[in-house]
Order: structure tokens, then sequence, then C-alpha cells
């Protein structure tokens, strides 16, 4: 989103364009080009597994009610519209309502699903039935805060790939037989988060739009809106810190290279935070916020488990 992620597309030294751009890796040495984009990938790879899934079994494990096909929708429009901010930079103010699209397949669906039809199952505190406001306020929200938290926590080899994949894990973990719907995704987003952590590729916003809307479809479908919300923490507390910062003071998140590690003089996201007057290498940092969301992730499980088995006993 700000100075540490946003990046200008090259061509290459014949004048010619690349079957995927490249783009400056703006922290390693000599600045090297990387192809970007990789994410279509994701997108085509799990669009074709869930057309099959839902042509040949999804009548067998799901009855009449299609996920696999709510799913591959919400996939492919994330794609497009991370794609779409790949080619025209859109400014945040415009590309942060894009989400509300891939909203509405998923409102479609909760409506043919009686048992989460207009509730959210809260820890200690029950379910809360919203009514009609379910499908025009609640899921809206869910889609529009997990896809752009997710999107604004990147820049770094491996941190916009690593991070939603430890959050996507521990969503399928508790997610009974819809486990099935994100298996071959599951496969094709660490390859991919395999070869970005090693700086070979970027996923672009392709990517990460089209992981985001799938950690908030896929947690809406199988009912773990409150585990989600535990999982991605730290990126609401990355967003907000962000956010705050320039509503405020009109300032931005920019970390420093300098050749080696990364520095930041100031404290506006989670990756300038923990840099701050802490000089660490990208992998460093990459590992850090991997461990704190995979905390978090571990958290919404066992939350999860011990409030499922305890409503169980009930």
């Amino acid at each position: 989103m700000f100075a540490y992620t946003k990046l200008t597309i090259p061509q290459n030294n014949e004048g010619g364009a690349y079957l995927f751009p490249k783009v400056p890796d703006y922290h390693k040495p000599n600045k090297p080009l990387v192809p970007t984009g990789l994410g279509v990938f994701y997108v085509l790879a799990s669009a074709l597994y869930l057309f099959l899934l839902h042509a040949f079994f999804e009548g067998e494990m799901f009855g009449n009610v299609n996920k696999a096909l709510t799913l591959a929708v919400c996939i492919l429009l994330g794609g497009f519209m991370g794609l779409l901010d790949d080619w025209m930079d859109l400014r945040w103010r415009y590309k942060a309502f894009f989400p509300l699209i891939a909203a509405i397949p998923l409102a479609a669906l909760a409506y043919r699903l009686p048992n989460v039809r207009t509730s959210i199952s809260i820890p200690i505190i029950g379910t809360i039935k919203f009514g009609i406001y379910y499908y025009c306020m609640v899921i809206p929200l869910i889609v529009t805060v997990t896809t752009n938290t997710v999107n604004q926590l990147g820049g770094l080899n491996g941190l916009e790939t690593v991070c939603p994949a430890i959050a996507l894990i521990g969503l399928m973990f508790v997610s009974g037989q819809n486990v099935i719907l994100l298996t071959v995704p599951l496969a094709v987003w660490l390859t991919l988060a395999f070869f970005n952590l090693q700086g070979k590729i970027f996923v672009g916003n392709t990517g990460s739009f089209a992981i985001g809307i799938t950690l908030a479809a896929f947690a809406i479908i199988s009912d773990l809106k409150w585990c989600l919300l535990i999982s991605i923490l730290p990126y609401i507390f990355n967003s907000s810190l962000i956010l705050l910062n320039y509503f405020f003071f009109r300032t931005k998140a920019n970390v420093s290279f300098d050749g080696k590690r990364l520095f930041s003089d100031h404290r506006r996201s989670l990756i300038t935070l923990i840099t701050h007057k802490r000089p660490m290498t990208e992998r460093q940092v990459v590992a850090i916020i991997s461990l704190l969301v995979a905390t978090s992730t571990f958290l919404a499980v066992v939350v999860h488990l011990l409030w499922f088995q305890s409503a169980m006993a009930i």
C-alpha cells in the first residue's frame, strides 16, 4: 500500500514486455528484477478445482448448497480486482471497497445455510442473530476488512504468502468436511509461497486480493467467522496503525534498507514497529510476523475447539 510495497513495472532490456512483468526487489542488494503477478496461477488453479468439485462431487458432500461454486466465484472476483489494481494503480479510497462485490455471492449462499443464516456464534456471549443486517452489513464487513488488511501487510519476500497460508491452515483444521474445498488451492498457494520466500516471484495484488477473499469466504462458508477474527488480529493491528497515522497525522509507513538490513525511524505499521531502531534482515522480520500470525491462529483454533466442545456438552 505504501512506500515499501509499491512497485513500478519496467520492461526488459530488449524493449519487449515480459510474460509476467518484472519489478525491482527494493529489499535486496542491487534491486534485482523479479516477476510479479504470479498469484494468477492460484486464482486459475483454485477456480478450476472448485468448478470440478462442484460438477462431480458437491451434491454428495453438501447437498444442494453450492459451496464450491460460491468459493470459486469469490476467488475469481478477488483475482480480477487485484489484476485491475495492478493494471490501473487505483487509489486506496476506491479499491478498498472492491471486496464488497465479492460479498454478493456469499450473501446469497448464507441465505441457503439455515444453521448460520443470520447469526454469529461468539464464545461466552453465545449466538447473536442479526436478521436482515447479516446479509447487507455483517458479510460485506467481514469480506472488506479481511481482504484489505491482508492486502496491506506485504512488501517483504514471504510475508504476503506465508502468513495467509498459516491462517488458512488454521481455519481448515477446524472446518470439518469443508476442508476439501481448499485442499488443492492450499497446495498451489504453498508452492507460490516457497518461491516467494526465496525472492524468486511476487504474487502481486492479484494474489493478495484472492487469498484475502479466500480467507473471508471460507470462514463464512464454514461458519468460522469468530475464528477468522482472532486469526487475523496481527493484520488488523497493522492496518489500524497505518490508518490512524494517515488520517490523524497524514504520515505513511516507510521502511529503509541499508543493503543488508531493514530499519525505520517511526512506528506507523507492524513492519516499522518491529524494525524501529532495531535493524533486522528481511527474513527476520518475516519470521517474527509469521510467528505472530501463527500464535493468533493457534489461539483461534484453541478457542474454537474449547467453545465447540462446551457447546456440544450442553
